[in-house]
């Protein structure tokens, strides 16, 4: 049970208060951007799948037995989901050969939407929260998550495509 509460907790950061979902968001933030200097966007894909993977299990594990499906302290849901914001600009960043820290802009725009969805829970975030098992827990994220990536593009589109940036 200790791996899984270290995998669910992301080494302890969900026991940070207040809001340990944006504790484990910005957790995310760091993790995210070593993944991508040490192997790109593929080593990023791979780590948000490995990622849901294992935060499923461990979210089976320590919820087990538990009347809530969904404990505050269990972070690595808000990790993978911020992991899927960022990769447009880890996919960004690589096919343009530059850093992924010049893409700045995408960052901050990447961890306010994803919390934004993560927060409000719009249409399927929702549903995937009201399911009450561990594959929700996980799911609302990943499509919060998904939600911010296309929202991440739509901006960059803009600030490059429509106002030339």
């Amino acid at each position: 049970m200790k791996i899984a509460a270290l995998i669910a907790t992301v080494c302890g950061v969900g026991h940070l208060r207040p809001a340990p979902g944006t504790w484990g968001s910005l957790a995310a933030l760091p993790l995210g951007w070593l993944i991508h200097v040490i192997g790109g966007p593929w080593l990023l894909l791979i780590a948000i799948i490995s990622g849901f993977i294992k935060g499923v299990w461990a979210t089976t594990q320590v919820t087990r037995g538990s009347d809530d499906h969904d404990p505050s302290e269990i972070v690595i849901d808000e990790v993978v989901g911020q992991w899927i914001a960022l990769l447009p600009l880890s996919f960004g960043a690589w096919h343009a050969g530059a850093s992924i820290t010049a893409l700045w802009p995408g960052w901050i725009a990447a961890f306010a939407l994803f919390r934004l969805f993560d927060i409000a829970k719009p249409g399927p975030v929702g549903w995937a929260d009201r399911r009450g098992d561990p594959l929700g827990v996980m799911l609302d994220d990943v499509i919060a998550g998904i939600f911010a990536a296309v929202g991440v593009i739509l901006f960059a589109a803009i600030s490059h495509g429509v106002l030339g940036l």
